[in-house]
């Protein structure tokens, strides 16, 4: 992340992604697959970490292995591609409003309070040990004789696909691909995002 200054003079924190280039793989038609998407591709990956069904894929849209592969089923139809051609930061524009994809941050396994915001017991008086941080009663007794599914309760934390909408695209540099939002993105640094602009 990074700031910049906008128009009016208000420093905006700003999220610098490098969008591209992608690479079209696969166009799904629905005579063919069903549905209609496109299929693109990004990030270079050696061709021995590659199989073989992975390397003739990428061989039929004439382009060298990559990470990462996404379907989008919404897409202009004037923005029509074809095999093998080259998606980049130059389809987006600058002020327009975008949704960005990604995978949270994981926490590993956590209490309540932090996975639930749970508030804990709140004092450590009338003889309570070791209970400040914890859930509390997990429901009846006789009946149901059970805890009920969804329960909120201790776990693994993150790691969960998150949407961010309506992030504004304040910068844009073409020439390098990137493309810097508003706000911030699911994920760490250098993780996979998934762009997805309004249609």
């Amino acid at each position: 992340m990074t700031s910049i200054f906008d128009a009016s003079g208000k420093n905006v924190p700003c999220t610098v992604i490098q969008a591209g280039p992608c690479v079209v793989t696969q166009i799904k038609t629905r005579k063919t697959d069903g549905y209609e998407a496109i299929q693109l591709a990004f990030d270079e990956k050696k061709e021995k970490h590659t199989s073989r069904a992975l390397k003739g894929h990428f061989d039929k849209a004439k382009t060298t292995p990559k990470r990462v592969v996404a379907e989008f089923t919404r897409f202009e139809k004037e923005h029509q591609k074809q095999f093998g051609d080259e998606l980049k930061a130059d389809i987006f524009i600058e002020g327009e409003y975008i949704d960005v994809v990604g995978i949270s941050k994981g926490k590993g396994f956590q209490g309540v309070v932090k996975r639930h915001g749970f508030a804990g017991v709140g004092q450590a008086t009338h003889g309570q040990h070791n209970r400040l941080r914890a859930p509390g009663s997990l429901g009846a007794s006789s009946w149901p004789s059970r805890v009920f599914k969804g329960m909120r309760m201790a776990g693994r934390t993150g790691g969960n696909r998150v949407k961010m909408i309506n992030l504004q695209i304040m910068k844009l540099l073409p020439e390098q691909n990137i493309v810097v939002v508003k706000g911030s993105v699911p994920g760490p640094n250098g993780s996979y995002l998934i762009l997805e602009r309004w249609s």
